[in-house]
């Protein structure tokens, strides 16, 4: 592994490394672009402010794609992921994840729980994904509030809005040697008459994964009542116990399509189960039956270009099992939501959409035996938004206008029981909370420009205002949590936070070389994060074999951050190459770093495609994270990895057939995520070399 350079070195050095992205602008030759092809599937957002920040899709998707959301997008600009193993994985954007990070699919919420804990999986099946959209800024108020971080879609096609005029499918399987995985899946689409129908299932089973090295970060003395594994337990090599996932789904999409719009519905089903790689180990299966329906109506009367309108019912099980297979506790919550969106014709260069969103979920976590709750009382959460996004065009300038209010209610069973625990170091008891209803009134704003000084050469500002409610979790927690050794404590008087964000941006969208770069600051008031005491509540009498008390608290934080990639002939036909580098730093204005933050990153990626024949190759390098909070315990080391790809593709009567291989972590470095809690950091490292050979058709 290579040396680990100094703080202040690392950040002079992806500052010079993002100067001379910005520099090559000057000078990179322009030229007319060819024709564009897939030949890595990657879409970058050039041309509008208003659509998705990125968009993986085709072969670039098909290449990155991962058993789990955070482990797709682990490696895009300014895109970490946390790291619980195979089986749960979420994106983290720019150094803020959670709820801050808002995930949909097909352009509503997934009506899970993961952004309670990042034990808890995203309630989607990647292996069916058409594309995935991350959006920022004003583009994101179309969907929500809050998500200071971004947002991401996960779009997957199941209601079609186009006949198909012919049958059309594709099937997919693969083999994975790190953890003897197994993959499957499947997609038809056809139609009879105006009706198309849609069908898609997908398999994926995986056993423990191999690491390098042994499971047990490196460490000195502990620190913050750490011991880890605790009580002197196994330190693992070979396979790591609890990594293993097997999840399936099965969705089905049936809509009407006529000359002026569609109607349609899907359904869909999903199971997971996958295993939770902490010292004190265990599992949990997942379930959820998800209901879709959208209408869109194209020029619905005078002035209007569309009428939208879509929602959907989720219901989401899952449960939490001990290290022996006894279940513990049992999570459900039942989501609905709705939105209506207009789109109006052109006004004065204006263009834009405006609607109006209800959101209801009713969340109870029960302990299995007891009935009691679990972590977080029962809550009923619903909230009631208008929106309105404007995009305009004039000549060389673009505007983009977002506004969004939310009026938001959390309230919680108000009978129940919360007991005080017993705690040592230092003696006492976890301290005690008064559940309350609460409501919350948001609004969110946002306004960019971009001028495009030269033809193919644009200058962007944007700045964006979001309010976000305090979650359930982050108000009324008040329970042991095996999965992050915490005993999580709320607080019901947590105000709403507010993020400033301020981005300047420049870009080049033209010739053989191409640009961008991004520099930012969010500011935030009341910040809300979890504190670590210093206490532990008892187990058993044992100091040391308890778990760490964490209360929610705020205080005013910032965040920066700089990005920026250099690009040649990427999206057209022969070879094409990429270098990047991200790097996002949080502190407290008060002093003191934000926990659970990104390291910084450099990269480079090429490929080359000719004659059926696809190859790809991508090398990061992820310094060393040491600028961590009081109470976490590190450093997280740095790491090299290499991953690379081959694949050819050959058609065969009416079918592409495709036939290739993804080679992971070709270096076996021991990878351990800064942005995951240290229950996992410290004790389970991502997997080690591995290859995955496969085969793809579509029709």
């Amino acid at each position: 592994m290579l040396h680990q350079p100094a703080a202040l070195s690392k950040q002079k050095l992806i500052v010079v490394f993002i100067s001379g992205l910005l520099s090559s602008i000057a000078f990179a030759q322009s030229t007319t672009p060819a024709l564009e092809i897939t030949a890595t599937g990657s879409q970058e957002a050039t041309q509008s402010i208003l659509t998705p920040t990125k968009v993986l899709q085709g072969d670039e998707l098909l290449n990155k794609l991962g058993s789990t959301l955070g482990a797709t997008l682990a490696n895009e600009l300014g895109v970490s992921a946390t790291g619980y193993g195979a089986g749960s994985s979420r994106p983290v954007i720019r150094g803020l994840e959670g709820s801050r990070v808002q995930i949909l699919q097909n352009g509503l919420s997934v009506g899970d729980v993961s952004n309670i804990s990042q034990d808890h999986a995203v309630g989607n099946n990647m292996q069916n994904a058409h594309q995935v959209e991350i959006l920022r800024g004003a583009a994101a108020l179309l969907y929500g509030s809050g998500s200071s971080g971004g947002l991401v879609n996960v779009v997957n096609d199941r209601i079609l809005t186009n006949l198909p005029d012919r049958p059309t499918g594709a099937i997919n399987t693969s083999y994975e040697t790190v953890n003897n995985g197994r993959a499957g899946a499947l997609e038809l689409d056809g139609a009879i008459g105006s009706v198309a129908v849609h069908v898609d299932t997908a398999i994926n089973n995986a056993n423990n994964y191999r690491i390098p090295g042994n499971s047990t970060q490196s460490q000195g003395e502990p620190a913050g009542g750490w011991t880890v594994p605790p009580g002197g337990g196994t330190n693992y090599s070979g396979k790591l116990p609890n990594t293993y996932s097997a999840q399936n789904n099965l969705g089905v999409g049936v809509s009407h399509i006529g000359e002026s719009g569609y109607t349609g519905v899907s359904i869909e089903r999903l199971n997971n189960n996958y295993g939770i790689p902490t010292p004190e180990g265990g599992s949990i299966n997942q379930s959820q039956n998800r209901y879709d329906l959208q209408h869109q109506t194209r020029d619905p009367f005078s002035g209007f270009s569309s009428i939208k309108v879509s929602a959907a019912n989720s219901n989401y099980n899952h449960t939490e099992f001990n290290n022996v297979g006894v279940a513990a506790s049992q999570w459900k919550n039942i989501a609905n939501e709705a939105r209506l969106e207009l789109t109006h014709i052109p006004v004065a260069g204006w263009k834009g959409s405006f609607g109006a969103q209800v959101t209801a979920a009713s969340l109870n976590a029960t302990e299995v035996g007891t009935g009691s709750y679990a972590i977080v009382p029962p809550t009923k959460t619903s909230s009631n938004a208008l929106f309105w996004i404007e995009e305009g065009k004039w000549n060389s300038l673009q505007g983009s206008l977002g506004l969004r209010y939310n009026s938001l209610a959390q309230n919680p069973n108000l009978g129940t029981t919360l007991e005080p625990q017993p705690t040592v170091d230092p003696i006492g008891t976890t301290p005690s909370i008064t559940l309350q209803n609460r409501k919350f009134n948001l609004m969110s704003y946002s306004a960019g420009g971009l001028w495009a000084f030269m033809q193919g050469y644009g200058a962007g500002v944007a700045y964006t205002v979001s309010q976000r409610a305090p979650s359930a979790q982050e108000l009324y927690s008040y329970g042991a949590h095996e999965s992050t050794a915490t005993f999580d404590i709320g607080n019901p008087n947590l105000s709403k936070e507010t993020s400033h964000n301020l981005e300047l941006n420049i870009q080049k969208t033209v010739g053989l070389i191409r640009s961008k770069a991004s520099v930012y600051a969010n500011r935030f008031n009341n910040y809300i994060y979890s504190y670590y005491t210093g206490s532990v509540i008892s187990n058993g009498g044992q100091e040391g074999n308890g778990f760490n008390v964490v209360t929610a608290q705020q205080a005013a934080a910032t965040i920066k951050g700089i990005e920026g990639e250099l690009t040649y002939n990427w999206n057209q036909a022969g070879l094409g190459g990429r270098v990047f580098g991200d790097a996002s730093q949080g502190a407290f204005d008060a002093g003191g770093n934000l926990p659970l933050q990104p390291a910084p990153r450099l990269g480079a990626e090429l490929a080359h495609q000719k004659n059926g024949w696809l190859t790809n190759a991508t090398y990061i390098y992820s310094y060393q994270q040491n600028r961590l909070a009081s109470w976490e315990q590190g450093p997280a080391p740095s790491y090299n990895l290499l991953n690379a790809g081959i694949s050819y593709t050959e058609r065969v009567r009416d079918v592409n057939w495709t036939v290739y291989a993804n080679l992971k972590n070709l270096l076996n470095e021991q990878i351990r995520y800064a942005t995951t809690p240290m229950a996992v950091r410290l004790y389970a490292p991502q997997p080690g070399r591995s290859v995955m050979v496969g085969l793809r058709g579509a029709f």
